[in-house]
C-alpha cells in the first residue's frame, strides 16, 4: 500500500493517529506503547512531527542493526526525535508479543521561556540515527522509567504556577541521565566501539593514498561518518570518549602523518607536497602543519638533514 507522510503539529494530532484518546496535557504527554494501535491499514507508516519524542521500548523481537554491527540485546532500547524529524515504523500486525514501554512527547511551546528551550538543541543524542539508539541495563530503566512517571504524576494533578517548572526540571533530569548512559555505553560495547575506530583508520588510509586527496581535497566529517555508517554527530561523541579527539582532529592527524612522511622521505618541493595532499594553497598547508607540529615543513625537513 502506499506510504503516506504525515504531518503531527500537536501531540494531539499524534494521538489521534496513535488510536489514543486526547492527551490531559496539550503539550506534554507521556504514551504507553502497549495501548497505541495505529489507524491506518498500510504496514508502514512514515511521519513528522513538531515536538519532541523520547522512547523507551522493551520486547522487541528480532535484530537491530547498531551502525555496521547487530546486536540482540534484551534490555531498555531509547531513542530520540527532535522536531523536524521523518519517522518511519514497519507494523508487524502478527507479532504476539506487543512492545511495551513509554513515549514521552514534549511540544517545543512547554519549554518556552525556561533555560531548557535553548539547552535541549544542545544534547547531541537529538543528532544521532535511529540505529545509534541507547541500549540500557535494567537499573538503568528504573531510572529512566521513574523520571517519565513523576512527570506523568505532574501533569495528572491540578495545574499550579510550579507545574511546568518542576516537569521541565524532570525532563532535564531525564536528559542528563540520558547523556550519562550514552557515555557508558562508547565505553562498555567496546567491540563495535574499537570496530569503529579500525574502520576509520582504514577509511582514512584509502583515502589518503588515494587520487581522491588530490582531486576532492580533505575528506570532512560528514564523508567519514556516512563512510562508516553512522551520523556526524555520534561519531564525534564517541571519538570524544573513546580517544579525546574529534572526527576533524584524527583527519588531520592523518594529513600530519602523511605530509611527515613525504617531508622526510622525498625530495618534492612544499608547494607539491601541499598539492598532493589537497591544498590550492602551499601557505594554507604550512599554516596548518605548523599549528599542529610547532615547526614549519621547511624546519621539520631541515630536522632529517
Amino acid at each position: 500500500m502506499k506510504n503516506n507522510i504525515h504531518r503531527f503539529d500537536s501531540i494531539s494530532e499524534f494521538h489521534k493517529l496513535s488510536g489514543l484518546p486526547k492527551p490531559e496535557h496539550p503539550l506534554v504527554s507521556l504514551v504507553d506503547y502497549g495501548k497505541i494501535d495505529y489507524q491506518t491499514d498500510s504496514d508502514e507508516i512514515s511521519w513528522v512531527q513538531n515536538f519532541y519524542s523520547v522512547g523507551l521500548k522493551r520486547n522487541i523481537n528480532g535484530k537491530f542493526k547498531y551502525g555496521q554491527q547487530q546486536y540482540d540485546f534484551d534490555e531498555g532500547l531509547m531513542s530520540f526525535v527532535s522536531p523536524g524529524q521523518l519517522v518511519h515504523i514497519v507494523i508487524n500486525r502478527t507479532e504476539e508479543i506487543k512492545p511495551t514501554g513509554f513515549l514521552l512527547c514534549i511540544h517545543p511551546d512547554f519549554l518556552w521561556n525556561t533555560p531548557l528551550a535553548k539547552k535541549i538543541k544542545q544534547y547531541d543524542f537529538f543528532s544521532y540515527s535511529i540505529n545509534e539508539a541507547l541500549f540500557m541495563s535494567e537499573k538503568e530503566e528504573n531510572i529512566i522509567e521513574g523520571i517519565m512517571q513523576i512527570i506523568q504524576q505532574e501533569y495528572h494533578s491540578n495545574i499550579d504556577k510550579f507545574s511546568q517548572n518542576i516537569i521541565v526540571a524532570q525532563i532535564e533530569l531525564l536528559f542528563n541521565y540520558c547523556e550519562r548512559f550514552y557515555q557508558r555505553q562508547f565505553i562498555t560495547r567496546k567491540i563495535s566501539s574499537h570496530q569503529i575506530l579500525e574502520r576509520l583508520e582504514e577509511i582514512l588510509t584509502k583515502y589518503f593514498e588515494s587520487s581522491d586527496l588530490q582531486h576532492k581535497g580533505l575528506p570532512n566529517v560528514q564523508y567519514i561518518s556516512n563512510e562508516l555508517n553512522v551520523s556526524a554527530t555520534y561519531l564525534s561523541s564517541l571519538l570524544k570518549v573513546l580517544t579525546g579527539k574529534s572526527t576533524q582532529h584524527h583527519i588531520h592527524e592523518k594529513l600530519i602523518e602523511k605530509a611527515k612522511e613525504k617531508l622526510s622521505t622525498t625530495s618534492l618541493t612544499v608547494s607539491e607536497i601541499a598539492f598532493d595532499l589537497g591544498f590550492e594553497h602551499s601557505q594554507s598547508f604550512s599554516k596548518l602543519f605548523k599549528s599542529k607540529t610547532n615547526v614549519s615543513p621547511i624546519e621539520f625537513r631541515q630536522s632529517f638533514n
